[in-house]
């Protein structure tokens, strides 16, 4: 596969390229990146026909913003999809600290949660300023759902539903200030939940679906039969399948590790790169149309460009069936799902 081919949103007029970098690294998460090794690392996914770029404000306390708008705007409106979110805003205060919800030298303006009619209206606005572009191509409703918000979860989303949050994106769209409406969520129930109240073009899913996740299988099946496009973040999983011991944001528990072990057997027998075979197996859903990865340099761009073009034999897929490490009923690369 080529990072530059692209898919189509069913329900919007927006071609993804398969695909996209991730810009939470911009705004310094887990440690510093300077706006030199940013620029590299985007020139580098430009160079690749990499063309999907997602922010949100909450990275770096509006950092990445800020840094993705000033490269993009130097590049031709059209030849790219830019998303960002909503759901947080963004508020002055100069006691935002060195280090902010994993993000070092955040920038002074705390996170305050919103999702009302007001609160997308104002956080959409400050994002045009930020990005310097009018309209991005996707809006995303940032982090709602009972994983975020704990027991605040029912009044977030009566926000969102009684609110006004959802009548705010539709007004949004409707006025092609945005062209495709969705979630960028950590779970994907919620997104379940919200294509049963309001029409949402696609949904951002970091993890839920990947090489070591799929209980989410009957949801994207529904995703697919409906229309619903996903982008899929988060392919390694917090980066245990590139390398490191952390999952889903937390340390690997044993079950998991074990599971990584008996990938890692099934990857070695056959000359495969875990982490190519992690960013391309979500892609065989129907429903999934882009991965989207973050990167902080320019060398970790082409890895995943390496990686996302390795050719994987057709064994390998059935050798991971075999071992139940890929559900029943998944669709599997080259499989003609």
């Amino acid at each position: 596969m080529n990072v530059a081919d692209r898919r189509k949103l069913p329900r919007a007029d927006v071609e993804l390229t398969l695909v996209g970098l991730g810009c939470a690294q911009m705004g310094n998460l887990y440690r510093r990146t300077s706006y030199a090794e940013s620029a590299g690392a985007f020139n580098a996914a430009w160079d690749a026909g990499i063309r999907y770029y997602d922010t949100a404000p909450f990275y770096g306390y509006t950092r990445s913003e800020r840094r993705l708008g000033t490269m993009l705007t130097d590049k031709p409106r059209a030849d790219y999809v830019l998303s960002t979110k909503v759901g947080r805003v963004m508020v002055p205060d100069e006691t935002v600290g060195l280090e902010e919800d994993s993000y070092l030298d955040p920038l002074p303006f705390r996170p305050k949660y919103d999702y009302s009619y007001d609160g997308i209206m104002r956080s959409f606005e400050a994002s045009q300023q930020r990005l310097g572009i009018l309209k991005p191509d996707i809006l995303y409703i940032h982090d709602i759902g009972s994983m975020t918000h704990k027991d605040k979860h029912q009044h977030y989303w009566q926000q969102l539903t009684d609110g006004g949050g959802f009548k705010a994106l539709g007004e949004l769209r409707s006025q092609r200030l945005t062209k495709a409406i969705g979630l960028g969520v950590n779970e994907w129930e919620i997104v379940a939940d919200a294509m049963k109240v309001f029409d949402i073009d696609c949904a951002m899913l970091a993890g839920r679906y990947t090489l070591l996740e799929q209980k989410s299988l009957a949801f994207m099946d529904d995703c697919a039969a409906k229309g619903v496009g996903i982008v899929i973040a988060g392919p390694f999983n917090s980066g245990l399948l590139a390398g490191n011991r952390k999952f889903n944001y937390q340390d690997a528990p044993a079950e998991i590790l074990a599971q990584l072990d008996t990938l890692n057997e099934a990857c070695a027998a056959e000359g495969v790169s875990i982490q190519a075979a992690a960013l391309q197996f979500p892609l065989a859903h129907p429903a999934v149309v882009t991965v989207v990865s973050g990167a902080r340099t320019a060398e970790q761009i082409t890895s995943n460009v390496k990686w996302f073009s390795e050719e994987i034999p057709a064994s390998f897929w059935q050798t991971l069936k075999l071992k139940g490490l890929i559900a029943d009923g998944a669709p599997i690369p080259g499989a003609g799902a």
